[in-house]
């Protein structure tokens, strides 16, 4: 028989239940669509989803397998390939998000009604949102206790690769390079690349690198952008190229071999889970605040300083420094992304989904739940939040965390007798039509950070009393 593998975010042959469950039941066709979920991604998103699509399929093909690529409404596609092909089943690996949930459960109706068994798996997460409940039965809002229940949890052990028989099938398969899904990167695709690690085997790799080299300083350093002491997984957890699953039970053998900040990084990787449990329980998190007493502050709209804020030219050396390192990487340090965030979101008073958007199309590593949970927390609407009064330094964050300044070197050309490589290579990636050059003055800052820290408190305490 032939079996349907839809793979969506799981591209990887390890530790991939809706393959091992194809393989057991037939030939089996994988196939990759191209709908609205992937049409409407961001452009760095949408580019790196083509590049670990690509290894992928050189994977499977290197094995004697074909990828199908088709485009349009996924229950149209898989009911049009069933009969083409014959295939009797249809498996993929669950999402959470709430425009997944509700194309899924459109496509799952539709296969059985027409005959064919669909079933779907869990892949992407460690524990189901769904899973983890408190002792009321409700959900975790708060991120320490969530944390306390899922620790000692049961996390199955990673399934190895299975012996797969690739179907041979005489279907019509659209190109990716048809797709030109680096249309929107423009020129900024060359400069980003040398920065991705794409694929299972890099993803592997890199996370072997991490606790064999970096892991015993990762409680220690990981709040310092200039260290190398993260692993940098988020850009292969998002397409599913390595499994949590893979990283957990890595984790904690690194803490049963007595490995120092291991148990910080798994706490980091339940983060990651504790914002799908977020997403799942209220699905419009990526756009409404958390907290509905928030929908009445008067946030900025988009603005002139939001756009100097997303160009790196608002005049604070940090913030600055963050958001080039953002446009040449296509990532972000987390030390970063949160002083990034506070200043646009608190110094500058823009509404916290400017920034989450700007995110969302400069992000090798978006995604959904993590992207709008962070810009929440940072922003004091969300969950978890830290309190509106907490209002980052990014001055006294650079002393704190980059007391050399090798980090603002690293991606600032501004006062550097001879800039890096690394800061000019941010003025290559940008669009021509900004008109940067590495010779621009410095910007001054729209706004003192104390005058914006003191405008902030006044515009929370103004919100605050009735």
């Amino acid at each position: 028989m032939t079996t349907i593998w839809w793979i969506r975010r799981d591209m990887r042959l390890a530790d991939n239940p809706a393959l091992v469950a194809a393989a057991q039941a037939g030939q089996v066709l994988p196939v990759f669509i191209r709908d609205d979920s992937v049409t409407s991604l961001g452009a760095a998103p949408k580019w790196r989803l083509g590049l670990g699509l690509a290894d992928l399929m050189a994977r499977i093909e290197g094995q004697g397998g074909r990828v199908l690529l088709r485009s349009g409404d996924a229950k149209e596609v898989l009911l049009s390939l069933a009969q083409e092909t014959g295939a009797t089943a249809v498996y993929w690996n669950r999402l959470y998000d709430k425009a997944a949930i509700a194309r899924d459960t459109e496509v799952k109706t539709a296969l059985k009604a027409a005959g064919i068994a669909a079933q779907s798996s869990n892949a992407h997460l460690l524990f189901e949102p769904w899973t983890v409940q408190t002792k009321t039965g409700g959900f975790y809002k708060v991120y320490t206790p969530y944390w306390k229940a899922v620790r000692q949890m049961p996390v199955a052990g990673a399934l190895p690769v299975p012996e797969i028989s690739w179907a041979e099938v005489q279907a019509a398969s659209e190109r990716l390079d048809d797709w030109s899904v680096a249309h929107d990167m423009r020129r900024g695709a060359d400069v980003v690349l040398p920065y991705c690690r794409i694929g299972e085997d890099a993803a592997l790799a890199r996370l072997t690198r991490f606790l064999e080299d970096r892991i015993a300083q990762y409680k220690a350093r990981r709040d310092f952008p200039a260290d190398p002491a993260c692993s940098g997984l988020s850009e292969n957890l998002t397409y599913g190229e390595i499994s949590p699953r893979t990283i957990w039970h890595a984790g904690w053998h690194a803490i049963e071999e007595g490995g120092q900040g291991a148990e910080t990084f798994l706490k980091e990787l339940v983060w990651r889970e504790f914002a799908y449990h977020l997403l799942y329980h209220l699905p419009d998190l990526p756009r409404r605040n958390f907290r509905p007493e928030w929908d009445g502050f008067a946030w900025r709209a988009d603005n002139e300083d939001a756009e100097r804020w997303r160009r790196g030219r608002t005049g604070v050396r940090l913030v600055d420094a963050a958001m080039r390192e953002l446009f040449v990487t296509g990532t972000m340090h987390n030390r970063a992304r949160m002083i990034a965030a506070s200043y646009l979101t608190k110094h500058l008073l823009t509404d916290w989904r400017v920034g989450l958007e700007w995110f969302e199309d400069c992000l090798i590593d978006w995604d959904p739940a993590s992207n709008a949970m962070g810009w929440q927390w940072v922003a004091g609407c969300g969950p978890d939040a830290a309190p509106y009064f907490r209002i980052f330094n990014p001055d006294g964050q650079a002393e704190k965390f980059d007391g050399d300044g090798a980090y603002q070197k690293r991606w600032l050309t501004e006062g550097a007798p001879v800039p890096s490589a690394t800061a000019l290579s941010y003025f290559e990636a940008v669009p021509r039509s900004w008109g940067l050059s590495f010779e621009d003055a410095p910007a001054p800052p729209a706004i003192s950070l104390k005058d914006g820290r003191d405008r902030a408190l006044a515009a929370y305490q103004g919100f605050r009393t009735p």
